[in-house]
C-alpha cells in the first residue's frame, strides 16, 4: 500500500512551522537596541535644543515686531522695580495704598525732572564760556594741522569744509527724510511714555493681580513652580535696580568731580550722564568716560585729558573689583564675562535698549530657572494638591 496516504505526502515527512513574524513592538525594541547609547542620548537632546531654539526664535520675533510696547513695557517694570518698595515702606508706616503709590509716582517724577531741568540749566548758564572755547578750540586746531606732520594749509582746510558743505546740500532729500523720521519718532517716544506711565501706575494698583493672571494661564500642576519662580526673579529685579542705583551714583559722582576739578565745561551734565548710562553695566560708564576725557582734550588740554582718563579708568576699576563684587554680587548672579556678552548681544539686537534690558533679565532667568531646578517648589505643589482634594477641587486639564 503506498505509504503516501490519501493526501500524497508521508506522514513520515517533517512538518515545517512557518516563522513568526516580529510585532511593531518587538521591531522597535530591536531598533532602540541596535543604536548606541550616545547617539539616543545624542538625539533626545538634539530635537530638545531644536525645539527650545525654534521657540525662542519666535518668541524674539514677537518681541522685534512688538517692540513699541514691549520696550515701554519692560521700562515700566523697572520703574515698578524700583517704586514698589518705597511704595510698601509708606504703607508701613500707615499711609493708604493710593497715597503711598501717588507719593511714590511723584517723587520719581520730581527727580527725573529735576536732573533734566538741571542739566538745561547749566547747558544755558554755560553756552557763551562754551562758544568761546570752542572758537579756540578750533583755532588750535587749525594751527595743529598747520604745523603737524599733515601740513594742512588754510586754503586745503577751506576746500575740505567745501566738499563737506556740498555734500549735505547733495543728501538733503536724505536729511528731509531723516527730520520726517525723527518727527514720526517723537510721535512714538510720546507713546511710549504714555505705556510706560499707565503700565507703571498699574502695576503698582495691582501687580500682584497681574502676576496671579499670568500664573493661571499655566496648567494647573505648574503653577507653584510658575508661581515661585516669579516671586524669586521680582526679588531679584528690585534688588539689581536698587544696586544698580548705588552704582551708577557712585560713578557719576567720582567722574563728574574729576570733571570738575580739571575744569571741563559742564561738569554737572556730564555727570549726570555718566549716571544715566551706568545703567547700563559695565558699557555705559566707559562709553560716557570716554566723551568726558575727549571734551578735555579738546576744551582743555592733552594732560587733563590724560588726568581724565585715569579718573576713569579709577571709576571702572572701583566699579569692577569692589561694587560689582560686593554689591552688586548680591543682586545678578551672573558671571561678568556672561554680563559684557549680554551686554553686547543686546546692543547688537536692539540697540541701546537691549543693552538696557540685558543684564536684569538675565539675572531674572537665571535666577528663575535655577529655582525650578533646585524642586523647592515641588513641597508647595504637594501641600497645594492636598488642600484642593481636601477641599473637593478636581483637576480640569
Amino acid at each position: 500500500m503506498n505509504t503516501m496516504g490519501l493526501w500524497g505526502r508521508s506522514k513520515t515527512a517533517a512538518v515545517r512551522v512557518p516563522e513568526l513574524v516580529p510585532t511593531a513592538p518587538l521591531r522597535k525594541a530591536r531598533v532602540e537596541a541596535s543604536i548606541p547609547v550616545a547617539v539616543e542620548i545624542a538625539g533626545q537632546w538634539a530635537w530638545r535644543i531644536l525645539a527650545l531654539t525654534g521657540t525662542l526664535v519666535v518668541f524674539g520675533l514677537l518681541i522685534v515686531n512688538l517692540r513699541e510696547i514691549v520696550i515701554p513695557f519692560m521700562v515700566a517694570l523697572l520703574i515698578s522695580a524700583l517704586l514698589v518698595p518705597f511704595s510698601n515702606f509708606l504703607r508701613r508706616h500707615g499711609l493708604p495704598k493710593w497715597l503711598s503709590i501717588v507719593i511714590a509716582l511723584v517723587v520719581f517724577i520730581v527727580v527725573v525732572g529735576g536732573l533734566i531741568y538741571l542739566v538745561v540749566l547749566q547747558v544755558r548758564a554755560g553756552l557763551p564760556d562754551l562758544e568761546k572755547r570752542s572758537v579756540s578750540a578750533y583755532t588750535n586746531f587749525r594751527v595743529f594741522l598747520k604745523t603737524s606732520p599733515l601740513q594742512v594749509s588754510d586754503s586745503q582746510f577751506n576746500s575740505y569744509l567745501a566738499q563737506v558743505g556740498t555734500a549735505i546740500q547733495s543728501d538733503s532729500k536724505n536729511l528731509a527724510s531723516g527730520a520726517l523720521t525723527i518727527g514720526t519718532s517723537g510721535l512714538h517716544l510720546l507713546t511710549g511714555a504714555l505705556l510706560v506711565l499707565f503700565s507703571t501706575i498699574f502695576l503698582l494698583i495691582d501687580g500682584t493681580g497681574v502676576w496671579r493672571w499670568v500664573t493661571k494661564l499655566f496648567p494647573r500642576r505648574a503653577r507653584t513652580a510658575v508661581d515661585g519662580a516669579g516671586k524669586a526673579g521680582w526679588l531679584t529685579l528690585t534688588t539689581f535696580v536698587r544696586v544698580q542705583v548705588f552704582v551708577a551714583a557712585v560713578n557719576a559722582v567720582g567722574i563728574g568731580l574729576f570733571a570738575f576739578f580739571l575744569g571741563l565745561p559742564l561738569a554737572i551734565p556730564i555727570a549726570i550722564v555718566v549716571f544715566l548710562a551706568s545703567f547700563i553695566p559695565v558699557v555705559g560708564a566707559i562709553a560716557t568716560g570716554v566723551i568726558a576725557v575727549a571734551i578735555a582734550l579738546v576744551y582743555v588740554g592733552p594732560i587733563q585729558a590724560v588726568i581724565m582718563l585715569g579718573g576713569v579708568l579709577g571709576v571702572h576699576l572701583l566699579e569692577a573689583h569692589v561694587l560689582q563684587p560686593l554689591v552688586m554680587g548680591t543682586a545678578v548672579k551672573v558671571h561678568p564675562l556672561a554680563v559684557v556678552l549680554g551686554v553686547a548681544a543686546g546692543s547688537y539686537v536692539a540697540g541701546i535698549p537691549g543693552a538696557l534690558f540685558a543684564v536684569p533679565i538675565l539675572a531674572t532667568i537665571n535666577v528663575m530657572f535655577t529655582y525650578v531646578a533646585s524642586g523647592e517648589w515641588r513641597a508647595l505643589s504637594k501641600k497645594r494638591a492636598e488642600y484642593d482634594a481636601a477641599a473637593g477641587v478636581f483637576e480640569k486639564e
